[in-house]
């Protein structure tokens, strides 16, 4: 992926969105793959990942990725201002159903995938975890981790949370099947979707011809014990595996 600087960025036309560059960050693939799919283009601005970016700190209030700054609007980072700022800016296709009750099913299940406590969140806890057992962590993994609130208490409860969204996840696409639909809510594709096919690679990634990420990266990912692992049931899998094939294109580029 082609990135212009921060300094080059500020005073760019349009969407600008701020990524980790040369990593398939599921935070950043996740708005990346929402854009996509409804059409919207973007100028990708390099974040350094666990870096200090104060050059990005001082334009968008944020030294993390992603963030997104469309026109003179504030800039805007949290997954779910991400989201809503795609379905402003291209309503269709729409991310979000129009029915109440099944709008809230997609932003509850989202948030148990991106959100803070979330699937994603524990995940990264559990990657945190080797290097903050050093006596003097690098600064970077430091930084991270107190961002993601690291403590052993955290981590203990990290299994328990998410095995209690995976077995919500896969209980909800077996009810869906049942009655013939391949989606988390509803008939057609939404955001929880789309996050949970982002974040799925956090115990398993595409394998490296459609996601070539870096190999210390993809260590890490596929370093989850037994327990771990098996929360990506067969069901959940195939879930990711459809979006790929219909919705995200691949090989992803970083």
């Amino acid at each position: 992926m082609d990135y212009v600087s921060v300094a080059d960025a500020v005073d760019a036309p349009g969407l600008r969105l701020v990524l980790t560059a040369g990593v398939p960050g599921p935070w950043g693939e996740s708005a990346k793959s929402i854009f996509a799919y409804k059409g919207i283009p973007f100028t990708p601005v390099f974040q350094e990942g666990g870096g200090e970016n104060a050059d990005l700190q001082a334009w968008t209030g944020q030294n993390s990725a992603p963030v997104a700054v469309y026109e003179d609007l504030p800039p805007v980072c949290h997954w779910l201002d991400l989201l809503m700022l795609a379905e402003r800016l291209a309503p269709a296709p729409a991310l979000l159903p129009e029915d109440a009750g099944e709008r809230a099913q997609v932003l509850g299940l989202s948030a148990l995938v991106a959100g803070v406590d979330g699937f994603a969140w524990n995940r990264r806890l559990q990657m945190l975890a080797p290097m903050m057992a050093l006596d003097e962590p690098p600064q970077m993994i430091a930084r991270m981790a107190h961002k993601y609130g690291w403590s052993e208490q955290a981590l203990a409860r990290a299994p328990q949370q998410m095995a209690a969204i995976s077995a919500e996840l896969d209980a909800r696409l077996a009810a869906q099947q049942a009655q013939g639909r391949d989606y988390l809510v509803g008939e057609e594709v939404s955001a929880a979707d789309f996050y949970w096919a982002n974040f799925a690679g956090m115990i398993k990634p595409l394998g490296p011809g459609d996601n070539p990420m870096p190999d210390y990266m993809r260590a890490t990912y596929e370093s989850a014990d037994a327990a771990t692992a098996a929360l990506l049931t067969p069901r959940l899998e195939a879930h990711r595996d459809r979006m790929y094939q219909r919705h995200i294109a691949l090989p992803l580029d970083f």
